[in-house]
């Protein structure tokens, strides 16, 4: 068999941890180092990317999301005293939550849409009921946009309620087509930029003076995804968990060096 070119799943997920290390590195024992939050911006659009594969893939779904939710629940404290340095800190919760509402919004939608079609291919059913119901699941998926703002808002999860869009956007374009492609760019450009743009860093060019914003670099993040070929290259039992566990583990490492240092 020919050997498929570009990037699997195992590939992506080494990145997107190194990534996130080199964003935690400097949030917490390098913060002189701009330059490792700008890579570390490439990390979470991964992740989001891959989560929206799990799902899609996943032979059981709720098994999926219940690891998220074990996984949230033990990274807590953790990510509570890097952010917080305290055990109990209700302003930020850790990413995990993030991917686990994304999840929970495309198996919202997934359901509705899932109905709508099955009514759809009833021909007994006239065509004023079908457009009824269809305008109903319209409804359904335009309030759990709604929802995900609210949660993202309210809850104070990582990347707020543009993380949790990010997830369904990948969910929801995962196709390798332009369209998808172009829908990637502008959603994850509008997602970052404008949801989240709030630091900028001055760049002059020939004489020209601009601002970049720092969540612009997650665009970046758009290479080594679209350079997936939807496999998943090396899989073990082992290698799942350790996904699992790396982030609350270097996080716990982290905060335990930082603050040896600064005693």
């Amino acid at each position: 068999m020919e050997k498929k070119r570009g990037i699997d799943s195992f590939t992506l997920h080494i990145l997107a941890m190194l990534f996130m290390l080199c964003d935690h590195l400097w949030a917490t024992l390098f913060p002189a180092q701009e330059w490792m939050t700008r890579v570390g911006r490439l990390a979470f659009p991964i992740f989001a990317f891959m989560i929206a594969e799990g799902c899609y893939y996943t032979s059981n779904v709720k098994k999926y999301m219940l690891r998220l939710f074990l996984f949230a629940i033990i990274s807590e404290i953790p990510f509570n005293l890097i952010m917080g340095s305290s055990v109990f800190y209700p302003f930020h919760q850790n990413v995990l939550w993030t991917f686990l509402l994304g999840v929970l919004s495309i198996q919202i939608i997934e359901k509705d849409v899932s109905e709508i079609l099955e009514i759809s291919t009833h021909k007994e059913e006239d065509s004023a009921k079908k457009k009824q119901k269809k305008w109903i699941s319209f409804f359904v998926v335009c309030l759990v946009l709604l929802m995900d703002f609210l949660l993202g808002t309210i809850t104070m999860v990582d990347y707020n309620a543009a993380g949790i869009l990010t997830v369904l956007l990948f969910y929801f374009f995962r196709k390798k087509t332009w369209i998808s492609f172009a829908a990637q760019f502008v959603g994850l450009y509008y997602l970052n930029v404008v949801m989240l743009g709030n630091l900028y860093y001055p760049v002059t060019i020939l004489g020209h003076h601009f601002e970049i914003a720092q969540q612009s670099f997650a665009l970046l993040a758009l290479i080594p995804i679209w350079l997936y070929h939807g496999e998943q290259g090396y899989h073990s039992k082992w290698f799942k968990y350790f996904c699992y566990a790396f982030y609350p583990v270097h996080l716990l490492i982290l905060v335990v060096i930082w603050q040896w240092r600064i005693r």
